[in-house]
């Protein structure tokens, strides 16, 4: 090991390029994927910045924005449940917003119950926001979407649907994929929507123990076939594997990692395969010196290791400096520690794979390379 970190060290030119590849590679993948799932949980947002555990809605609800109007009697079904300690309504659809130029623009209207411990309130959403949006008419956007609405801020009066509403307030953070999110009352939801009275988008419930909810929504499943129930975290992943299955960026992203992977792989397998070809004569050396050959193909794993570990330490501090610029344009890139995990593994087994195809350059080592 040591005596491999004194090759890498003292041949640093020559395995440079190698190490340089790795972390190319780690960065493009993680990168790549880290952009995929922050690209895709902006689906989710209305889920994962609640605080609802359990989401009931129409049948084969495939994802948060498509959900479909059922009766506001549903609720019922679900506050009936022994471990049920809330519910309450919660409006969400499309809806058409009337630019001041005279073009439209789709948008995502919610409409929340607005007291503190309201279930279908986001998080980006206080205290005073709460108290403006109880004013008919009253709704609030995200600021990135300004410009996508055709307005200028706090005070600005749209219309949306044919009716007339105020903006009294902005949020940070929230961007949507489809659509602006267009935070608001249910009274104010309700037309916008055009929803019959008594007609809801979802009933989201509370549990006295989070988790409980599992065991209420597979009850719920089996009493009630004409319902979608979910607990927070399946709707949440089921929305976002339906845009990532839709729309195909996934796959488009996911080759665009591959392809980095594949560039890696056969950059640094020829480099590791050039470097240990230049270094013939000390591997004759030791063969002289009775090493036997599975111990120089030890040494060449041992390096391939070591230029992963060290491609991988020169990637993470650029990972994380590349989010934080596109954090700053916009762009969400979502880091977890299994992405990041996945990506260091995958990114070693590459490094080690390169290395086994540079063995070839060690059939011809015998200590009579040392005679020419």
């Amino acid at each position: 090991m040591s005596y491999s970190l004194t090759t890498l060290w003292h041949e640093r030119q020559r395995y440079l390029p190698a190490i340089l590849a790795v972390a190319f590679s780690a960065l493009l993948i993680a990168l790549q994927c880290g952009l995929l799932m922050g690209l895709f949980s902006i689906t989710s947002i209305p889920i994962d910045h609640t605080r609802a555990h359990i989401w009931m809605g129409a049948p084969q609800v495939r994802s948060v924005d498509l959900g479909r109007p059922i009766r506001e009697g549903y609720l019922a079904r679900l506050a009936c449940q022994p471990e049920v300690e809330r519910v309450e309504v919660y409006l969400q659809g499309f809806a058409y917003w009337a630019r001041p130029d005279g073009a439209t623009e789709l948008c995502m209207v919610i409409g929340c119950r607005l007291d503190d411990d309201a279930l279908g309130k986001v998080d980006k959403l206080d205290r005073e926001l709460h108290q403006l949006l109880t004013e008919p008419g009253a709704i609030v956007v995200d600021e990135s979407d300004l410009e996508r609405l055709g307005i200028q801020g706090v005070g600005d009066a749209a219309e949306v649907s044919g009716v007339h509403v105020k903006v009294v307030g902005l949020t940070r953070g929230l961007r949507s994929l489809a659509g602006p999110y267009v935070f608001c009352s249910v009274s104010t939801a309700r037309p916008l929507l055009r929803l019959l009275p008594g007609q809801i988008t979802y009933v989201l419930g509370s549990c006295y123990r989070q988790e409980d909810a599992p065991k209420v929504v597979a009850r719920l499943r089996e009493e009630f076939t004409n319902l979608s129930v979910f607990t927070s975290e399946e709707f949440s992943i089921r929305s976002q594997l339906h845009w990532l299955l839709k729309t195909k960026a996934g796959i488009a992203l996911g080759y665009a990692a591959a392809l980095g992977l594949l560039v890696g792989a056969v950059v640094t397998s020829q480099t590791l395969y050039a470097a240990t070809a230049a270094s013939l004569r000390e591997y004759a050396v030791l063969r002289a010196m009775g090493i036997p050959r599975w111990r120089l193909a030890a040494q060449v794993m041992t390096q391939s290791f070591w230029v992963g570990i060290l491609g991988v330490g020169l990637a993470f501090p650029a990972m994380f400096g590349l989010a934080e610029v596109a954090d700053q344009l916009g762009v969400r890139v979502l880091l977890t520690w299994w992405l990041l995990t996945a990506a260091t593994v995958v990114t070693l087994v590459m490094a080690l794979l390169s290395g086994l195809l540079a063995l070839r350059s060690l059939r011809g080592v015998e200590p009579a390379v040392l005679l020419r």
